[in-house]
């Protein structure tokens, strides 16, 4: 069983492939983080599996009717603007759309389990653009997560997040794994990229370069010819830790 099956993907920007010709698929209980370096294509890559973007190739999210495809994937795009002043309960319940005929009490239940899971609690009632820009982050991630679906895209939830929240974000994540449900996130933190997930997936202009567990996709060797970076690793009881520590070459 698969959630998201992708088959030879391509999105052009102008005449060049901004993702070329790219397959894979995401089973149940996975937390797989999309890296590369910018321009690598991850968010076109999400966007295209939407049918959010013209694209050749197979999605099998794409060919979902729009409705069904609200039920089994959440997407939760890098914009983080909350453009009307209503408070953060309403803007969470937006994700409760495509379940209009379960009835209030079942939204109800899975407003306050993504408010909670965000820790947004004290902030259910206040007007959502008052809040600082990390705060709306997890007001919208809550909303995503409202929607319960199999699946959950996220592209760069943890930008702007101050480390705690950024661990928490990534706990949410693990969670929603053990549950059978599959989150694919793209980072640019390859720390927690490291700890985190439990497969990567690693672009480089268009394409997929390694797929794998972290441990083998974060070797120095890879990280270096696709970032440019040297770094420091260790493997630990919390997980692999890795920390970037210089450009590669720099210094020579």
């Amino acid at each position: 069983m698969t959630l998201l099956s992708i088959e030879g993907l391509t999105v052009l920007r102008g005449r060049c492939p901004a993702v070329d010709a790219v397959s894979v698929s995401i089973a149940p209980g996975e937390v797989v983080g999309l890296i590369g370096p910018n321009g690598a294509g991850k968010t076109t890559l999400m966007r295209g599996a939407l049918g959010l973007l013209p694209h050749r190739g197979r999605s099998s999210l794409a060919e979902l009717p729009p409705a069904a495809r609200a039920r089994h994937a959440a997407w939760l795009p890098q914009a983080r603007e909350i453009a009307w002043p209503v408070t953060v309960g309403t803007v969470v319940a937006l994700g409760r759309m495509p379940y209009e005929a379960r009835g209030a009490a079942a939204d109800a239940v899975a407003v306050t389990r993504a408010i909670d899971r965000m820790d947004l609690g004290a902030f259910r009632d206040r007007i959502a653009t008052q809040l600082s820009g990390g705060e709306q982050a997890r007001v919208l991630l809550a909303r995503a997560l409202a929607q319960e679906t199999p699946l959950l895209l996220a592209d760069e939830p943890i930008a702007g997040l101050d480390p705690a929240h950024q661990i928490a974000t990534m706990d949410v994540f693990k969670d929603l794994a053990a549950a059978g449900r599959s989150v694919v996130v793209s980072l640019h933190d390859l720390g927690l990229a490291a700890r985190f997930c439990s497969r990567l997936v690693m672009m480089r202009a268009g394409r997929i370069v390694a797929d794998g567990a972290p441990a083998e996709i974060l070797s120095p060797e890879r990280l270096a010819d696709v970032f440019g970076i040297t770094v420091w690793r260790e493997a630990a009881p919390e997980g692999l830790l890795l920390l970037p520590i210089a450009r590669a070459g720099a210094g020579r």
